[in-house]
């Protein structure tokens, strides 16, 4: 089995922005309650447009994401004892993810993060908000410690209940074997309707293990950006609402807001680190303490 079919973890990311073009001038400073309307019929004709890494990626996603695939990496991770870090340090532990095969890698993963979390800074939004920013993508780091592309990035979406057909590649789930099993492929599977995410298994990957290792430090808001950053079937094909509640609805709309500077502010514009590391090195320590488990 292939492990790695994308060149490199961006090729996912720049494949999200030829499914969800910038609509106008991104990103946009104003929170946003409402997301894109958005055609799912385009799916069909984004499946066939894909490159073959993506279509590869997403065909072993949707085969080995199982109920449980996601407890067992649940149980092999969320112990949080891998090793203890500070966020700066784990920042630059994810600057050592480098593929060799992609000759078009530009900048490291450190400035990717900065770029995010500079972008926030600038549209004034809260310090929790930028420092958000800065550290949603540390869940990477599962690549360090040999997991698969598809077991760290790429759409993330409920597992144990019925797969929505907004899911890109929708189709690939028939290799699954809970795509057979009626338990689990009814509207809310193993869940009562309206339970609440909270109560909600997702697949796994970097959304779900960071979660974990930074829900005692983050505010609300923080979290769900985190935790569901990359849960396009809900946060811009708006599936699963029977699953969620009230609460949900309302920090969906920070998880809304932030998918702005998710997509749309990856630059080859170089940062400049060493510059910019004390304001944020002093933005960590206000939140978070001088290590925590991994």
């Amino acid at each position: 089995m292939t492990k790695q079919p994308l060149s490199s973890l961006d090729e996912w990311e720049d494949d999200l922005l030829r499914r969800y073009p910038a609509q106008g001038n991104q990103p946009v400073d104003t929170l946003a309650a409402d997301t894109l309307a958005v055609n799912t019929e385009r799916f069909r004709n984004y499946d066939a447009e894909a490159r073959p890494g993506v279509k590869e990626f997403y065909r072993l996603n949707h085969q080995y994401q199982t109920l449980a695939f996601v407890r067992q990496k649940r149980q092999q991770y969320l112990t949080l004892d891998k090793r203890q870090m500070g966020i700066w340090e784990a920042m630059e532990y994810l600057n050592t993810l480098i593929d060799d095969s992609d000759p078009d890698i530009d900048l490291p993963q450190i400035e990717h993060l900065l770029q995010t979390a500079e972008a926030i800074r600038h549209a004034n939004r809260p310090r929790w908000y930028i420092l958000a920013g800065l550290i949603h993508d540390l869940g990477k780091i599962l690549c360090l410690w040999d997991e698969p592309q598809w077991a760290v990035v790429g759409d993330t979406f409920p597992v144990g209940c019925r797969y929505s057909e907004k899911i890109v590649f929708y189709d690939a789930f028939r290799a699954n074997p809970d795509f057979n099993d009626p338990q689990l492929q009814t509207e809310a599977g193993i869940y009562e309707s309206g339970c609440g995410l909270d109560q909600v298994l997702m697949s796994w990957g970097h959304d779900e293990y960071l979660y974990h290792v930074v829900k005692d430090y983050m505010p609300p808001p923080a979290l769900y950006m985190i935790r569901y950053h990359s849960c396009y079937p809900i946060h811009r094909e708006q599936a699963y609402q029977q699953l969620m509640n009230d609460r949900d609805r309302e920090m969906f709309v920070w998880v809304n807001d932030f998918n702005q500077y998710d997509l749309y502010t990856k630059r080859d514009q170089r940062m400049d680190v060493t510059a910019l590391r004390p304001f944020y090195e002093d933005l960590i320590s206000e939140f978070f303490p001088e290590k925590i488990r991994w």
